[in-house]
């Protein structure tokens, strides 16, 4: 029998790689999802896998489940987490998450490092990999005595180019309403020393081109508190530190209107939890005098505004793409955000032989100890198997793998604290540790995953 037992929640899109190595080290796999169909379907041809049905917020139920296994992998919305974390502590037994630590998740620290547990984060691609080879560029300049001036690091997991042809030139290759909601979140950067401060509503309007690859159209915006990482990265000399995301163009303009006008409110609304249509449903959240598209189209006028007639009939003509000017009826929800999720998620999945793309990019500006300056890019361009092949997409690869070596690290090596002492018994919620870079970079790679280094000096 396993001598391992792992507990792994979530059926969504990046869970099968980590399945799989967790499977081939030969550790027994509880596959937790709400519905026992999905926990089958992701468990189907993996020797170890069990499926299960569970609930998380059942937290009789998720007690249960933890302590039955040694670790836990919570690869459900962030907004679980501290709900899973909780349960962990009561267990004592060990979590893993790809997600950024939470405000909810940072409040449970102390009673993390009391049960004696370790609960390792942001260990998948953005965040996870993106830490690996920043921190070992900003420590390689450091070492040979330059400086890093400026530091960006802009992501994007998008469908391929040739997949994209859809009014947000964007596809779903993870959570839906993680997705939308990581678009009302307000950022925070250093620019030219300064500290600069973008409201979640305002976040879209800031989006600009950024240049990769001359065949890629992207625009870039900041994510999230970018601050920080002076200190975590230790680059106390930069003078511009941002952390954003990558889309296509047309798609920043496009979720500025859906902000405006009230589609990603998480905001509990009676008549969103009926079978209305759709044209019903978006009279009543914009407000409109009546459900005919010419007044719904005014309203949306009235609360949002356009750049140019062009652009106007472009994002209109998106809206009516989605069908929210419809007689098709809604999938209720109960709230604006996540009855848009249904709809958007029916749109917008990968079809058959369709492919993702995931776009990593860090560009430094490196001031050498001669005073010479230095933009060096490290670049990684992964483009997953088509739909339906029974391979990886580039987001499961990239988020998956890690995870799954993560995993590995906490079975087979002591941990250390957060002071730096050796204690295989107990740790604080940390992101991905110094120890476990070389483990990932080296399995990372042996599964095909690579970036590429450019320097240009001047």
């Amino acid at each position: 029998m396993p001598s391992q037992r792992v507990l792994m929640l979530g059926s969504g899109f990046v869970t099968r790689p980590t399945l799989d190595i967790l499977s081939d080290a030969g550790i027994e796999v509880s596959v937790a999802c709400r519905t026992l169909e999905s926990a089958k379907k992701l468990s189907e041809g993996v020797k170890l896998a069990k499926p299960i049905s569970l609930n998380v917020t059942d937290e009789k139920a998720l007690d249960a489940a933890v302590a039955q296994h040694d670790l836990v992998i919570s690869l459900i919305p962030y907004t679980f987490h501290a709900t899973v974390i909780k349960s962990a502590i009561r267990n004592k037994k060990h979590v893993v998450t790809t997600s950024y630590i939470s405000p909810a998740m940072r409040e449970l620290e102390q009673q993390v490092k009391d049960a004696g547990i370790t609960v390792m984060n942001e260990i998948g691609l953005d965040p996870g990999i993106d830490h690996l080879y920043a921190v070992s560029t900003i420590e390689s300049v450091h070492k040979a005595g330059g400086k890093i001036i400026s530091f960006l690091s802009y992501c994007g997991g998008l469908p391929a180019p040739e997949d994209s042809g859809n009014p947000l030139g964007y596809k779903f290759s993870w959570s839906s309403r993680g997705v939308l909601l990581a678009l009302r979140n307000a950022a925070s950067f250093y620019q030219g020393g300064k500290v600069v401060n973008i409201a979640g509503p305002d976040l879209m309007a800031t989006a600009k081109p950024y240049h990769i690859y001359p065949g890629f159209a992207f625009v870039a915006y900041p994510n999230r508190d970018s601050t920080i990482y002076k200190e975590r990265y230790n680059i106390p000399e930069a003078e511009t530190i941002i952390r954003g995301t990558l889309r296509y163009d047309g798609f920043p303009e496009f979720v500025k209107v859906l902000v405006d006008i009230g589609f990603l409110s998480d905001e509990e609304q009676s008549f969103l939890k009926e079978p209305i249509t759709w044209k019903e449903a978006t009279q009543k959240i914009l407000q409109a005098s009546s459900s005919s598209e010419k007044d719904l189209s005014g309203a949306i006028s009235s609360k949002t505004t356009f750049k140019n007639s062009d652009m106007e009939n472009q994002l209109m003509a998106g809206l009516k793409w989605i069908g929210i000017f419809s007689d098709a009826k809604i999938t209720p929800k109960g709230n604006p955000l996540d009855t848009l999720c249904s709809t958007l998620e029916e749109k917008m999945q990968y079809e058959e032989g369709e492919r993702d793309l995931v776009m990593l990019q860090h560009k430094f500006e490196i001031e050498h100890n001669d005073g010479r300056r230095e933009t060096k890019t490290s670049t990684l361009c992964e483009c997953g198997a088509p739909t339906g092949s029974g391979s990886y997409s580039a987001m499961a690869k990239l988020v998956g793998v890690p995870c799954g070596v993560g995993k590995s690290f906490l079975f087979k090596e002591p941990f250390r604290r957060c002071d730096g002492s050796q204690d295989t018994e107990a740790d604080c919620i940390i992101s991905v540790p110094p120890e476990l870079e070389q483990h990932l970079e080296i399995h990372s790679l042996s599964r095909g995953l690579t970036l590429i280094s450019t320097p240009y000096s001047r």
